[in-house]
């Protein structure tokens, strides 16, 4: 590299950098309006790196983006959306966008700390902090011994798949509690909800979000109706019964004045938002799902005795045949799909980021691969699944490529295999955090439908 050329590289990412100070401000300044700020269906680090990858990565100039925000501040918007990106992109105008109504807060329990518990908690936190809103209150675990407190909030704070928790986790064992980012969160030790009274911790009209898969239907999980304090419950696992299996995006528009929900599993939440788009424009006829699951915390890690079968051979040694019940449950959410669909899985030997391969034959004629994944690529730009489905097409991604993500799919355009009327598609996606990145959608769904 010439010095020039070097000397013009270095002047472009100072200005960059001096530009995305001054977004920093108005982007601040707009949370704390309760605007919530999006760039083409992600959330914004609010760091100088994350906000000029971003334009980059998107061609956009932070000069543009400084000028939008700052027009949106000096409208004094609030309690709103505004995808920065899309609106720079399709030639919006601030003055397009009006405030919306303010959203009460909601007191959320964590009933369950294990990893998706973990995953809701450090997404919960990672947002600016507010009075507004979703408000983790609580996390719910069995009676532990000695130093419980403590594991519980070194297990918040780093995590092998995930890093570091973005942020500061203090024990506060006078109160028994955990403060994350500034704010408390009571740890509740119990045996079952009817040993809880919420509102004796300040506790009220809360949302129960269950991540134990202990109780799947409504007698077990109305248990937690019974807890004084406690409103609504969501589980984190697909439901049995009549409760609803909710995907956001797909039908959450159902979800109503419902008590209980589900917000079914993550391979359901991986694949569904793709087979409506699928569906909608070439017609299922029927196919097959198969999941390539990394192993999860009900395998064995070391042969040994297990109640289903083969999970209790080693989970990182070994490719484990179980069941899913993710093609059953799409039908609940697209009910055109009843009987259409068959489904198995694989668990391997890597501890998070799957891979869904769907085969399907349609009643319209895809015609070509080239045809297929364009059609994909024009729904992961638009407004309405940017935030569910990203893209990849390059020949180099792998599974660790994915950890992290909070796009609850992510297609494959390399591997797309389509003729006439059949493909063979693949979707990765990141089954702990594009899953319960999906889960809080659904609760914040939850919530509005006092």
């Amino acid at each position: 590299m010439s010095a020039n050329l070097y000397q013009d590289h270095l002047t472009t990412r100072k200005n960059q950098e001096a530009q995305a100070v001054q977004l920093l401000v108005e982007l601040n300044t707009l949370a704390n309006k309760g605007v919530n700020v999006l760039f083409f269906g992600n959330r914004i680090a609010l760091n100088l790196v994350d906000i000029i990858a971003h334009h980059d990565k998107n061609a956009l100039n932070i000069a543009d983006t400084l000028a939008f925000a700052t027009a949106l501040n000096d409208q004094n918007l609030s309690h709103t959306t505004v995808d920065l990106g899309q609106a720079l992109k399709s030639g919006k105008q601030a003055d397009s966008f009006t405030s919306g109504d303010e959203v009460p807060a909601t007191d959320v329990v964590l009933y369950g700390f294990g990893r998706i518990g973990r995953i809701l908690a450090r997404l919960l936190m990672s947002r600016p902090a507010s009075d507004k809103g979703l408000q983790l209150k609580a996390i719910v675990v069995r009676p532990a011994g000695e130093a419980d407190l403590e594991k519980r909030a070194s297990l918040l704070e780093r995590d092998s798949v995930h890093g570091w928790f973005d942020g500061s986790v203090v024990v506060d064992k006078a109160n028994s509690g955990i403060i994350a980012n500034g704010r408390f969160i009571k740890v509740i030790y119990a045996a079952d909800p009817s040993e809880i009274d919420y509102t004796s911790y300040g506790i009220d009209n809360a949302l129960i979000i269950d991540n134990t898969g202990k109780w799947k239907d409504e007698a077990g999980l109305g248990k937690h109706l019974q807890s004084k304090g406690a409103k609504k419950v969501l589980l984190t696992a697909p439901a049995s019964g009549d409760i609803k299996n909710i995907v956001y995006n797909v039908n959450d528009d159902t979800i109503g004045s419902d008590t209980i929900v589900s917000a079914a599993s993550c391979t359901t939440n991986a694949i569904t938002p793709t087979l409506k788009l699928l569906n909608d424009k070439y017609g299922i006829e029927n196919g097959h799902m198969e999941t390539i699951h990394a192993f999860t915390n009900d395998q064995n890690l070391v042969d040994n005795h297990h109640k289903a079968e083969r999970r209790g051979r080693a989970a990182t040694l070994n490719m484990v045949m179980t069941s899913t019940g993710a093609a059953k449950a799409v039908s609940k959410a697209i009910p055109e799909l009843k009987g259409k669909l068959s489904g198995s899985s694989v668990r391997v030997p890597t501890p998070n980021v799957s891979l869904a391969i769907l085969n399907l034959n349609f009643k319209n004629p895809v015609n070509s691969s080239d045809e297929l994944n364009a059609f994909i690529k024009e729904a992961t730009e638009s407004e309405q699944w940017q935030a569910q489905i990203a893209y990849s097409d390059s020949d180099e991604a792998v599974s660790t490529d994915f950890v992290g993500c909070e796009k609850v799919a992510i297609w494959d355009a390399k591997s797309t295999l389509a003729q006439e009327n059949r493909a063979v598609m693949y979707l990765w996606y990141d089954n702990e955090m594009g899953y319960s990145t999906q889960v809080l959608r659904v609760a914040e769904t939850m919530a509005k439908n006092a």
